[in-house]
């Protein structure tokens, strides 16, 4: 799956426009997240083409879904095309079996401390992104449930995360990838350039510090 293949991966979410996209792929990012649910950074299935389109072959491009049935998250996926689909609820067998035939990278997105958390089969998916109890408030959290728990699929850690704390968070051994949103905004939907810049520089700083 390319960039989902090595334990490095950033990720910056909430992207909203082709011109978002392009100042993070020049800031050396390896994803953008598109979020078509209900957000402050929602994007409409067009916008998300567009973008989708133009990241083909620069970035990976992850659709983020949450409180859609699982006919819309089939038809956004038809329609947008993108690398990776990530969902923040219940994954039902039907729409798990259509995925898999569709074949995106698939990640599930759980709340750090909640009964899914704990009891989520992660073998089902094939990566787990750990964010606070609010997706996209930008709320820094704890991480020692984390450490608690035996992981089998690559952990992306989310949740709060700015160029001043990512470092920190990559130093934890169980962190193959970072998420961002808010933390590298000038606005909600709207990136900062320096934000986006110093956050990718720092994480990519600490992984290499630890290969």
């Amino acid at each position: 799956m390319g960039r989902f293949d090595r334990a490095s991966l950033v990720k910056i979410c909430g992207v909203t426009s082709i011109e978002d996209a392009a100042l993070v792929h020049d800031a050396g990012a390896d994803a953008i997240g598109l979020i078509v649910a209900p957000s402050r950074r929602q994007v409409s299935i067009p916008m998300a083409q567009s973008v989708t389109a133009w990241a083909r072959d620069r970035l990976a491009s992850v659709l983020v879904v949450r409180e859609l049935d699982d006919d819309a998250i089939l038809d956004a996926l038809d329609q947008v095309q993108p690398d990776a689909v990530q969902l923040h609820d219940p994954i039902s067998a039907s729409l798990h079996q259509a995925l898999r035939e569709r074949g995106p990278y698939l990640i599930r997105a759980l709340g750090i401390g909640s009964e899914e958390f704990w009891n989520f089969d992660e073998t089902s998916v094939d990566a787990v992104l750990l964010d606070g109890p609010t997706p996209g408030s930008g709320e820094a959290h704890g991480w020692v449930d984390v450490a608690t728990r035996p992981w089998v699929r690559p952990i992306i850690a989310a949740g709060g995360l700015t160029s001043s704390n990512v470092s920190a968070v990559i130093s934890q051994p169980w962190v193959w990838g970072v998420d961002v949103a808010s933390g590298v905004e000038a606005s909600p939907g709207h990136k900062d350039r320096g934000a986006v810049v110093a956050f990718v520089a720092n994480a990519r700083g600490a992984f290499a510090e630890r290969t």
